[in-house]
């Protein structure tokens, strides 16, 4: 079953570039990656806090502000979840490549 706020929480391009940093460097603060990402420190706290609700990051008290780390069971269930879905759509593809070829066939033995 699809977890749909933690793929909406992937579906953000920045985002995902922020958990890519954030595994690259084994943590970072908000500031850390603002410094990386073309969005204010501001935007960099709002997506930490969807990338929190949806379970994939966690903050620890770092100084004046919070580290954040990639969750790696709620990483690992995201890539699980994807893996169903990719051989779902697979099955359905090759049933509509079976169906196409059929169809051609067909057209193929009335000619």
């Amino acid at each position: 079953m699809i977890d749909d706020e933690l793929w909406s929480a992937i579906g953000d391009p920045t985002r995902r570039r922020m958990l890519d940093l954030l595994l690259a460097d084994g943590g970072g603060t908000a500031t850390s990656l603002s410094d990386k990402l073309p969005v204010t420190r501001q935007a960099v706290a709002k997506h930490l806090g969807v990338l929190d609700r949806a379970g994939l990051v966690h903050s620890t008290p770092s100084g004046r502000e919070r580290r954040y780390t990639v969750d790696d069971e709620q990483l690992a269930r995201a890539i699980n979840q994807l893996t169903d879905v990719t051989a779902t759509w697979d099955r359905r593809l090759q049933r509509i490549k079976r169906i196409a070829e059929s169809i051609e066939q067909r057209k193929g033995e009335q000619s």
